[in-house]
């Protein structure tokens, strides 16, 4: 049977990253891609014109449609966007028991933020739920409070993370 993956993150209008990206790297390793977008977003190869957030319940309702119906054997977050929305996801994620992969999307390469202040907080709630975490450099930063200067730094930040 063919793997189902159930990716819940940002739709990037380039294609270059978001859930574009991760429905061509989910495909080409053969497996089946479902979706649930948090966000639409303006983008082009300049960088992030303008983010567009979706409702929470319909966030919710999305992935709810997924697992009831095809069912998922993984789950991949990306961009999640705010407080509430990382809140509702988890509550989903409570009742499913299959690896999640948290990707902790705070802020795009040209620099535009991705994820309210006050969600950093609530993210880490939905550690425990994990299986794999994979923070850039500046995510490990805020999600631990360790200052990154170096690879010894960002070993102390990975082992404070888990």
């Amino acid at each position: 049977m063919t793997p189902r993956i159930l990716i819940v993150a940002g739709s990037d209008s380039s294609g270059g990253a978001g859930i574009q990206a991760d429905i061509k790297t989910v495909t080409m390793l053969g497996a089946y891609a479902a979706t649930a977008v948090t966000a639409v977003t303006v983008q082009d190869t300049t960088g992030v014109h303008g983010v567009h957030a979706i409702p929470v319940d319909v966030i919710v309702a999305q992935m709810r449609a997924m697992i009831d119906d095809i069912g998922v054997d993984c789950v991949k977050l990306g961009m999640l966007g705010s407080a509430e929305v990382i809140a509702a996801v988890a509550d989903v994620l409570r009742a499913v028991t299959v690896p999640i992969v948290l990707d902790p999307v705070m802020v795009a390469k040209g620099g535009a933020r991705l994820l309210d202040d006050d969600a950093v907080t609530a993210l880490m709630a939905l550690l425990p739920l994990a299986a794999i975490v994979t923070p850039n450099t500046p995510e490990l930063a805020a999600l631990t409070g360790v200052e990154i200067e170096d690879e010894g730094d960002a070993l102390l930040a990975a082992q404070e993370l888990i």
